[in-house]
């Protein structure tokens, strides 16, 4: 706020559907616990391959987990709980104004979790994960959301989960708050193995830092 004392949000006419994107930082609050974030925006159903439409966020999630998570994929499974609780009701208020929802697509970046919620994996050491959590497979069953994988480097909800120096705050800015430069499509990030041998290709993400670089 100090380099950017008058902050404005811009929204744009879409489709107004629910995208959510979800991240967590493991083990870094006081007392080993886990602190979850969601960012959460109105636009158009993702496509495999194809841009992301920005849009200025509706809400956004960021609480410490109350439970010590066992792993990672344990944290990022009560973060996606925590964001798909406040998008459900999100849904609901779409609906009553008059926006049907198709099944909300919440963004993860660990694919353990996204695997048990999608009941695509063999869950027998999650059963020592909080039980709760698998509320998410009923959402999952009756069309409600749309977990699904993504690299960590195109996920909005990653940079309030950790801390950052400076520098990186000014990079990021114009994803989270309109200025001159604020992009409207959010470029698709390669998955890892979708990197190995490729040399002479452009990648706004070839720095490996969240969130592609705008020059």
């Amino acid at each position: 706020m100090h380099t950017h004392p008058d902050a404005v949000i811009r929204y744009y006419a879409s489709d107004m559907i629910l995208n959510v994107h979800s991240d967590v930082s493991y083990l870094t609050a006081r007392n080993a616990r886990s602190r979850a974030c969601g960012w959460y925006f109105l636009g158009s159903v993702p496509k495999d391959g194809k841009p992301i439409a920005l849009n200025g966020a509706i809400d956004q999630l960021c609480t410490v987990i109350k439970l010590v998570a066992a792993s990672a994929a344990e944290a990022e499974l009560a973060a996606l709980f925590l964001n798909a609780k406040n998008a459900k009701v999100i849904r609901i208020i779409l609906e009553e104004l008059g926006h049907p929802q198709p099944p909300t697509p919440i963004h993860s970046d660990n694919s353990t979790s996204v695997g048990i919620v999608n009941n695509t994996i063999k869950r027998q050491k999650a059963r020592a994960m909080e039980m709760r959590y698998f509320w998410l497979l009923d959402g999952a069953i009756q069309k409600l959301f749309d977990f699904r994988y993504h690299p960590g480097l195109e996920n909005l909800a990653d940079y309030q989960a950790k801390a950052h120096p400076g520098s990186h705050h000014e990079k990021v800015r114009p994803f989270y708050v309109h200025t001159p430069t604020s992009p409207r499509f959010l470029f698709r990030a390669a998955k890892p193995s979708e990197r190995r041998g490729c040399v002479d290709r452009y990648d706004p993400y070839l720095r490996k830092y969240p969130l592609p670089t705008l020059t």
